[in-house]
């Protein structure tokens, strides 16, 4: 493969207020989410919006996903079907929050492959993805391969 070059994506929010009472928003330079309100109900309750904790989810699934397309590929494989769910688990730890695990659940046909050839390629995926590398957290993968 090439090298790609380094590049740099970029994200930023906005705050009003305290932290109970006040709001904010989120925008990425790409445009996909534009002032996307975020709260603390909506990080810490069930409240409309979205959180720093779904959006590190999101960067999860997606980069441990197109890592194990990659992975699969050098095996030799192409999925029919890569599925990821992340759950992000954020906990009052030491007198403040703390992320303390990133959990992966995979669904996957890959025509071919064999469990071991899967599990080889997944396991690599999970410690290879940039975003599993930036996280300093336990994480975990459930990864089932479908006929």
């Amino acid at each position: 493969m090439n090298k790609i070059k380094p590049m740099q994506r970029t994200a930023s929010a906005k705050w009003q207020g305290d932290l109970k009472s006040g709001k904010g928003s989120v925008s990425t330079a790409s445009g996909i989410l534009s002032d996307t309100p975020y709260s603390f109900h909506s990080r810490f309750e069930q409240g409309q919006g979205t959180n720093p904790e779904e959006l590190l989810a999101a960067a999860h699934a997606g980069c441990f996903t197109m890592a194990l397309s990659s992975e699969l590929g050098k095996a030799g494989f192409k999925a029919d079907s890569l599925e990821t769910k992340c759950t992000i688990t954020l906990e009052q730890k030491d007198g403040g929050f703390a992320i303390t695990s990133s959990h992966l659940e995979l669904k996957a046909r890959v025509p071919g492959a064999s469990q071991e050839a899967f599990d080889k390629a997944a396991n690599g995926a999970k410690a290879g993805c940039p975003v599993s590398k930036l996280y300093n957290t336990n994480i975990t993968l459930d990864a089932k391969l479908e006929s």
